[in-house]
């Protein structure tokens, strides 16, 4: 009954994911799956790239957490649109959240629409919510060990950030040790090195960014 119900629930999160993707497609705004352990520093990366890129292409935000708004408020300051989601004990969003958000958005007047997740390093990789990408959030102050103890969330991303790499004199860590541990759970895996106090690395993130919300406008013939 237990594989049963979980079965279930996926199949019904996979038929919204579906619709809120059809719909992400029809306005030809790319949608990223924020996604991290908390304190990774997801927001403070958000804060960064709004910052940067912000007079380039049109960005909203879509705010997980299990509660506060401490988050939306962050992202709300920097003057653009935000919704945010307050899961009440749950470990991810999912599609039928994202979906309840959207009514909230003016879809075909962004490029950009950023989810940011539930800070976890296990069920937001569980749960499509009709994203064209999903991207993980590594602070190397987590240790060399993650990927291969949460695997999933690395299988799943195309992007994995390693954050903080600012306080690698101060740590008993190796930045190339996360990086091959990754690698052996997706040899496909992107990997940028940055800092969001620095701001190291992050040009190489903006610059991904900017070549897939083109390719999907010129995919969708945005004008």
């Amino acid at each position: 009954m237990k594989i049963s119900l979980v079965r279930n629930v996926l199949e019904a999160n996979e038929r919204i994911a579906r619709e809120n993707k059809r719909l992400f497609d029809e306005t030809g705004v790319l949608v990223i799956n924020l996604m991290s352990g908390p304190g990774a520093g997801k927001t403070s990366l958000l804060e960064r790239t709004i910052e940067a890129l912000k007079d380039k292409i049109r960005i909203g935000v879509v705010e997980g957490d299990i509660q506060t708004s401490k988050d939306g408020e962050r992202i709300a300051s920097l003057n653009i649109p935000v919704v945010q989601i307050n899961t009440d004990g749950a470990c991810h969003l999912d599609g039928n959240m994202v979906k309840e958000t959207l009514q909230h958005f003016t879809l075909k007047d962004l490029d950009l629409l950023v989810v940011e997740n539930v800070g976890n390093l296990v069920c937001p990789a569980e749960f499509n919510i009709g994203e064209d990408f999903k991207v993980m959030l590594l602070s190397v102050t987590e240790g060399e060990d993650k990927p291969e103890k949460y695997p999933l969330m690395f299988m799943e991303s195309k992007v994995l950030l390693i954050n903080k790499i600012d306080l690698l004199p101060y740590l008993d860590v190796s930045l190339e040790g996360i990086k091959q541990a990754a690698k052996r759970v997706n040899s496909d895996l992107m990997i940028i090195e940055v800092s969001c106090k620095t701001g190291e690395g992050l040009e190489t993130w903006y610059d991904w960014l900017l070549n897939r919300v083109s390719e999907k406008s010129k995919l969708y013939k945005k004008s």
